[in-house]
């Protein structure tokens, strides 16, 4: 398995914990069993959906900060889920350049959320770059 198909798994467990705020040990540990991905693949799915979890609160900071006309609420969850991926990534994740997350991200954003989301997500995750 490749590591964007890896992040799209990481981005669905995220995307249920925006909805939830309650991890989900079972589906983690489903993927850390599944045969089709690699030892990499695991370790970077565990490693970033554990890394989201625990620093939701600053992650979400970061977004807020750069959302201009609009509040945290506002904000699709599918498009959120992609950019607390991306923020993790540009944040906590020095093995993944900034741009790689960036524009895996709103990769993410095309194939999950609305056609107009992309610009959007661009924006906040541009802003957050600068700001970082």
């Amino acid at each position: 398995m490749s590591r964007k198909n890896a992040r799209v798994l990481a981005y669905q467990l995220i995307f249920g914990y925006v909805f939830t705020k309650v991890k989900n040990d079972e589906l983690l540990a489903e993927y850390q069993t599944d045969d089709t991905l690699s030892m990499d693949d695991k370790e970077y799915i565990g490693r970033l959906y554990e890394g989201v979890v625990d620093k939701y609160d600053e992650l979400i900071f970061h977004i807020s900060d750069n959302l201009h006309g609009y509040t945290i609420d506002r904000v699709y969850k599918s498009d959120l889920a992609a950019m607390l991926l991306a923020v993790y990534e540009i944040k906590y994740m020095d093995d993944i350049p900034n741009k790689v997350a960036l524009n895996e991200a709103l990769e993410i954003v095309k194939d999950f959320s609305e056609e107009r989301s992309s610009k959007f997500v661009n924006g906040v995750l541009a802003g957050v770059l600068k700001s970082l």
